[in-house]
């Protein structure tokens, strides 16, 4: 007879079972409820399908619709086959490619045999998922070898998926999933059947062009994406959140609040129109007022360096696919030849400012009684990013920073970074943003420095969070990242919670000990030796572009009114007010207030419902009676009433009220 396997569960008890057993059998030995929750098995750390069997002794977890981010998994991977079979059922000679689960849902490209796919084919297919569904299909895996799928591939006409299994490593263990006669290569794991699906709790939701294998060279896909939830409460929750995201879309509330624009002459950079930049230069001076608060020292240096700094630095090595590369030489202007000889030396355009930093830090000799020092810029950097992965100003190839480093002696460190925690905390609080999840991202496999600096830089990072005034709220979610910090620090990630419940990644602080050494950075310490500071790379905003952007999605663009481009629109009932409404607006600019004046001949209800639309805080409406009186009728974005008030008393309210909150 041959050996029991030992099963060890969560809750500490050992089962003996016999080669051939299934965590499925374990699960149906327990209690038939469990086995009809089970969606798969935690196999030593690792989800696995649960008809797949024990392999030997084992840690058994039996994953459940409870453990949501697994189960979530299982359920996209699974609506991304269901979807390929719909696909292929429904369009013969449609060739399939890849298909992954995806933050909030799945995708899968497909090579359409007569033309593309558009929106309109979502609907029959949706249908023919559901039905398949209903046929409740096992999901049954199989070990080929390489030599079967090239086979199966070629005889089926599937080239894209022929060629990437001709790819494959010989020696692997190579597996499919079939569900009734249709199969695809896939690692796994997925759920039983098909019929574990909720056919009420996806939707497909577009269909966009992609290249195989993401090559412009290749041939161009049709790519259909779909949101697959547990059940239709998440998936409706989902869709509202959607809708809710379509109408703050900061693309359409920029156009109409007339902020920015973008075009293609300038891939990747925006054009800041009136309104949009006097949104920017308060929330670039309010961050000033902060740094300056804090003792920091602004400086600014040059966007193009020498190759050679970036080499030293260790970003030509492995950031150079990133950066705009400027050769040092001055163009050819005749008509014949080539503009550019190619002999000339290289420059990159900086893509981040730290090494102009460590070459300030290393003019004149530094005292450790000189630190910390904290040098902030509003830095201008340009990253050469794929034009595909441009978004609007969320991701763009020029943007600035609101970076600052911080260079400290090791005694310094915890200190430093738990007074940054703080003055972000503060930050966020002042533009909006009460709810933040703070995240230390740990050591890399491929990283600079041993096992010691790392254990030392991640623990004080742990440290300084646990010091800080943060809220208990906020402590409680703090979350470490394996293997997501950079190659040369680890780092403290900061992600804000925005008002439909979307996170962004914007915060961070990164504990630094390599570029110092690489750039030769140094300090004379009490014992008259040279040491290495620790540099600390920090953003709160990370971008103003990207940040402004969120700001416009959250408040949906209905800014504070400190932030509003345009504070107090004064507009007039008739056109005898005209005068007084001038007069009303040139005291509120005295008030320090940002004015506009409406004295179009249109009816009153027409003007407070453009204003409205263009998220003006504030709307002043004078008539004769105001003008006779020196009153203003004062209308509050949102508000259906209105407030009379001496203007006197309406230009020192507003002011008081239009303060940035450090003020």
């Amino acid at each position: 007879m041959s050996a029991m396997f030992r099963i060890t569960l969560p809750d500490g008890s050992v089962r003996e079972v016999a080669p051939g057993t299934t965590p499925a059998d374990v699960a149906a030995a327990i209690g038939p409820g469990l086995a009809k929750a089970a969606l798969a098995a935690r196999i030593d750390g690792q989800v696995r399908d649960l008809s797949r069997p024990f392999e030997g002794d084992t840690q058994l977890a039996l994953v459940t619709a409870r453990d949501e981010a697994d189960a979530l998994e299982l359920v996209r991977h699974d609506l991304a086959h269901v979807m390929a079979e719909a696909v292929q059922h429904l369009f013969p000679g449609t060739q399939i490619t890849f298909g992954p689960a995806t933050d909030d849902g799945f995708y899968y490209d497909f090579a359409p045999k007569d033309r593309p796919f558009t929106d309109e084919d979502l609907p029959a297919i949706e249908a023919e998922m559901r039905a398949i569904i209903a046929r409740n299909e096992p999901f049954l895996r199989e070990v080929w070898t390489r030599q079967q799928l090239i086979d199966r591939w070629t005889e089926q006409g599937e080239t894209f998926k022929a060629e990437w299994a001709a790819e494959l490593p010989e020696g692997e263990e190579l597996t499919i999933y079939r569900q009734g006669e249709w199969l695809d290569m896939c690692r796994g794991p997925h759920m039983v059947s098909t019929g574990k699906l909720d056919p009420a709790a996806f939707k497909l939701t577009r269909v966009s062009g992609a290249y195989w294998r993401g090559d412009q060279k290749n041939a161009m896909l049709s790519r259909i994406y779909g949101t697959g939830w547990l059940n239709k409460k998440q998936l409706d929750q989902h869709l509202f959140r959607l809708e809710e995201a379509a109408k703050r879309d900061h693309r359409k509330i920029g156009q109409e609040m007339d902020l920015f624009h973008l075009q293609s002459e300038a891939q990747g950079s925006v054009f800041w129109h009136p309104n949009g930049f006097v949104l920017w230069r308060q929330l670039e001076a309010y961050m000033r007022r902060r740094l300056d608060a804090a003792d920091y020292a602004e400086v600014k240096t040059p966007q193009l360096m020498d190759a050679k700094q970036w080499e030293q630095s260790g970003h030509w090595g492995k950031y150079r696919e990133n950066m705009f590369v400027v050769p040092d030489e001055i163009p050819n202007v005749e008509d014949e030849g080539a503009v550019l000889s190619g002999e000339g030396d290289l420059m990159a355009l900086k893509p981040m400012n730290c090494p102009a930093h460590v070459l300030i830090f290393k003019q004149g000799i530094k005292s450790y009684r000189d630190l910390p020092i904290r040098m902030a810029e509003f830095g201008c950097c340009h990253r050469n990013e794929p034009h595909g992965a441009l978004h609007g100003i969320m991701r763009v190839r020029q943007f600035t920073q609101d970076d600052a480093h911080i260079f400290v002696r090791e005694d310094q460190l915890v200190e430093e970074v738990r007074k940054f925690c703080e003055l972000l905390d503060s930050v966020y609080k002042h533009l909006g943003f009460e709810d933040y999840a703070v995240k230390l991202a740990l050591r890399p496999e491929k990283r600079f420095g041993d096992d010691a600096m790392w254990d030392k830089a991640e623990a004080e990072l742990r440290e300084a969070v646990m010091q800080s005034t943060l809220s208990d709220t906020i402590k409680d979610k703090f979350e470490e990242l394996p293997g997501e910090g950079a190659f040369y620090a680890p780092k403290l990630e900061f992600h804000l919670t925005d008002a439909i419940g979307r996170t962004w990644q914007v915060g961070t602080i990164q504990s630094d000990r390599v570029l110092p050494e690489r750039l030769d950075a140094s300090y004379v310490g009490a014992d008259g030796e040279r040491h290495r500071p620790v540099m600390l790379h920090r953003a709160i905003l990370g971008t103003f572009e990207r940040f402004i952007g969120i700001l416009i999605e959250h408040h949906a663009g209905r800014f504070p009114l400190w932030l509003a481009p345009v504070q107090v629109v004064v507009a007039t009932i008739v056109s005898d007010a005209d005068d007084y409404a001038l007069k009303v607006a040139a005291d509120l600019r005295k008030a320090g207030m940002r004015v506009e004046t409406d004295l179009r001949n249109e009816k009153i209800n027409y003007k407070v419902r453009e204003h409205s639309l263009a998220k003006v805080p504030l709307l002043f409406v004078v008539g004769k009676r105001e003008a006779d009186e020196g009153t203003v009728a004062i209308r509050r974005l949102g508000s259906q009433g209105q407030e009379m008030m001496s203007l006197d008393d309406a230009a020192a309210r507003v002011a008081v009220e239009a303060r940035a909150p450090d003020m």
